[in-house]
């Protein structure tokens, strides 16, 4: 079954970091485009970074300079680092594979069709 599982929410004091990992089964991501989004209580999804399988990244200017988002080498999972977390923060996290088409379709996400579950991140001020 063809799926990502996500890990690594929680509760994290302002100023703190938090790591998220997404494993993939079923499937590698050598040639997925990967996504991380989050979607705070009634607000729409947001993008926050994803990388193109050209190696092209695109980054929210609401995370820029606080992220890394990577995969690791044997290309079964990836991983998003927050640091400087801010109670803005606050969001279900989700990390998505798949293929995009340009920029705005990999920070929308509406190409992507591979999703994981969410994992909560809550920032305490």
């Amino acid at each position: 079954q063809v799926q990502l599982v996500e890990s690594g929410g929680g509760l994290v004091q302002s100023g703190g970091s938090l790591r998220l990992s997404c494993a993939a089964a079923g499937f590698t991501l050598d040639y997925s485009d990967i996504g991380w989004f989050r979607q705070a209580p009634g607000k729409e999804r947001e993008g926050v970074s994803c990388i193109r399988r050209l190696g092209l990244d695109y980054t929210a200017d609401s995370v820029k300079g606080r992220i890394t988002i990577s995969r690791n080498n044997a290309k079964t999972s990836m991983s998003l680092q927050i640091d400087n977390l801010k109670p803005e923060d606050t969001a279900v996290y989700y990390c998505a594979a798949g293929r995009t088409y340009s920029q705005r379709d990999c920070l929308t996400g509406e190409s992507f069709t591979i999703w994981g579950q969410g994992t909560q991140v809550t920032v305490s001020s």
